[in-house]
């Protein structure tokens, strides 16, 4: 009987009546979790379909391709309540190194799947889902890279909902991207603005006292007055900043070019031109870095769930994951994540949430009073 119940419940769930009751089910509760705050941004590490496939006896393969039709149905669930953006990891670079047949395989699926949402573009504008390929595109096979620009073209003019498919990332790659970009951007002379140096000469003259004036208590109380000239003389910062003066062979025109013995200034091809300015350094700040990551133009992360048990996020959304971020680890293999798995995830989310926004509404009332 233990053998055949499982069957018997799957053609009981799967007959018309059992399938219109559980779809109204369905609208109800996805209704009810509209009515509570909900996550703009929610992240999946969609784990576990090699361990259901094996569990399952079944190839491999076939495993992946169930999990495709877990992320359909989760898909579902997430625009239809209402997030803004979805973000999947679907390839990391370090799949690559998995079995040829399989690392095929998946290339393969890939291509099959980004044809069925090409050739039904219905699927994506039901939602107004644009599709964003998040990664190192380079590294994959031209063919797909094709599919991708084909279904990444089709979902272009969706503004709605956004679809971020991670393939093939990792977070420490999209970290190094950014910080190149902005180095980029650094080394870049501009005509405009006032001149900037490479640091704040506050900080510079910070550091110049604070290592000279360490020095000077090792010295013997008894240095003669030529040593203390010196030292008052080595704690002026012009030699460092740039800045002009008689004795000090820099200005702020000449710190960028080569200086000559007679102290005229030669310009070489590669040489900074007097009249450029530098972004200075210092300025560089987290914003700065986020407006370079892929995910820029996306809220902040404020769900990230992983099936399959396994508590690590695997080089994934490093940098999104921030202070009010929930990271969720489900006890299930992604083929068997659904509504009724994702639903207790949602309502946890949503008790912390109201549970913070209370916290902040007390203490903005409590600053209020105080301010009175």
């Amino acid at each position: 009987m233990s053998l055949h119940f499982p069957r018997l419940r799957n053609w009981l769930l799967s007959s018309p009546p059992a399938e219109w009751a559980l779809s109204h089910v369905r609208q109800i509760l996805i209704g009810a979790l509209r009515q509570g705050p909900i996550p703009q941004h929610v992240a999946f590490v969609m784990d576990g379909n090699r361990r259901y496939a094996k569990s399952h006896h079944i190839e491999t393969l076939e495993g992946h391709s169930l999990g495709f039709e877990a992320l359909a149905r989760i898909l579902d669930v997430c625009y239809r309540t209402g997030v803004k953006v979805v973000t999947l990891y679907a390839f990391s670079v370090e799949n690559f190194k998995r079995s040829k047949y399989e690392v095929g395989g998946l290339m393969e699926m890939a291509k099959l799947k980004l044809d069925q949402v090409t050739q039904h573009g219905e699927m994506l504008n039901k939602y107004g889902a644009r599709i964003q390929v998040l990664g190192q595109r380079e590294l994959l096979p031209q063919d797909v890279q094709d599919k991708i620009n084909r279904a990444v073209g089709l979902s272009k003019h969706n503004s709605k909902a956004v679809l971020n498919v991670c393939f093939p990332y990792t977070s420490r790659d999209e970290i190094t991207s950014a910080v190149r970009k902005v180095v980029e951007d650094y080394l870049k002379p501009s005509v405009r603005g006032p001149p900037s140096r490479s640091f704040s000469q506050n900080h510079i003259v910070r550091n110049i006292q604070s290592n000279r004036l360490s020095t000077l208590k090792e010295e013997s109380s008894g240095s003669d007055e030529g040593a203390e000239q010196d030292s008052t003389k080595s704690l002026d910062p012009s030699a460092f900043l740039g800045t002009p003066s008689e004795n000090s062979a820099f200005s702020s025109s000449s710190t960028l070019n080569n200086v000559s013995p007679d102290g005229s200034a030669s310009h070489s091809p590669h040489s900074r031109t007097s009249d450029a300015t530098y972004p200075d350094p210092e300025q560089i700040t987290s914003d700065e870095l986020n407006s370079k990551m892929y995910t820029a133009d996306n809220p902040p992360l404020d769900l990230l769930v992983r099936t399959s048990g396994v508590e690590r996020l695997s080089d994934f959304m490093l940098w999104q994951c921030h202070e009010h971020t929930t990271i969720v680890f489900v006890q299930c293999l992604w083929p068997e994540f659904d509504l009724w798995k994702f639903l207790p995830v949602l309502v946890e989310w949503q008790w912390w949430r109201r549970r913070n926004l209370e916290y902040v509404a007390r203490n903005k009332a409590s600053a209020r009073l105080k301010a009175l």
